[in-house]
């Protein structure tokens, strides 16, 4: 599922790399082939606004949405970002690489494990062939970037990440920053997903 690497992208604009992934999801949608797009980055970075600009564009030509799974709907708890995307990894992308549908739970974090209060306790699935997004931190490790068709990196300074990632909850899980950060300078410097994305977008 190897995309083509885009050119001269090393610093693409917000608008630029919508753009450019959404010629991706369109050409492959009208070819019939199956998109799969990974978009990482730090927390705070803007991943979740490029993910849902990106499903309405789409939307707005093709009159369906494309299936978006957010990682915050996987990850077990504060501390989980690696089991994340493993767990991702497993239960979503191998399946879909494979031709099989993927089927997942999410995760409840006022109960600390996974399953939710409504029908189907949480369980949610995808078949292969249609178009999935992916957002979060740790989709783009070195196993699940050879999954994809396209992979994606948001890019944005820490200030103004922390100061989104406050804004975002007003502030109720400040406290987590700092955990969460340590997950990330260990797994992104594990996994160096810059050296394995297709597109890097400022944010």
């Amino acid at each position: 599922m190897a995309a083509t690497k885009i050119p001269d992208m090393s610093a693409a604009s917000f608008e630029e790399g919508l753009a450019h992934a959404y010629a991706h999801l369109d050409r492959r949608e009208l070819d019939g082939q199956f998109a799969l797009i990974l978009i990482d980055g730090r927390a705070g970075s803007g991943k979740t606004r490029f993910a849902k600009e990106l499903a309405e564009r789409f939307f707005s030509e093709h009159k369906f949405l494309p299936k978006m799974l957010s990682m915050d709907d996987i990850y077990p708890g504060w501390e989980g970002l690696q089991a994340g995307s493993v767990y991702l990894q497993e239960r979503v992308l191998s399946p879909l690489a494979d031709g099989r549908p993927a089927s997942w739970q999410l995760w409840n974090w006022e109960l600390g494990e996974r399953g939710q209060n409504e029908p189907g306790n949480g369980i949610r699935s995808h078949e292969p062939g249609s178009p999935l997004i992916v957002e979060g931190c740790g989709s783009i490790s070195r196993e699940n970037s050879q999954l994809a068709t396209l992979r994606i990196w948001i890019e944005s300074d820490t200030e103004t990440r922390r100061a989104r990632f406050s804004e975002r909850d007003e502030g109720r899980f400040d406290g987590f920053f700092g955990i969460w950060a340590a997950q990330e300078d260990a797994f992104y410097g594990e996994n160096r997903p810059l050296e394995l994305c297709d597109l890097i977008v400022r944010n």
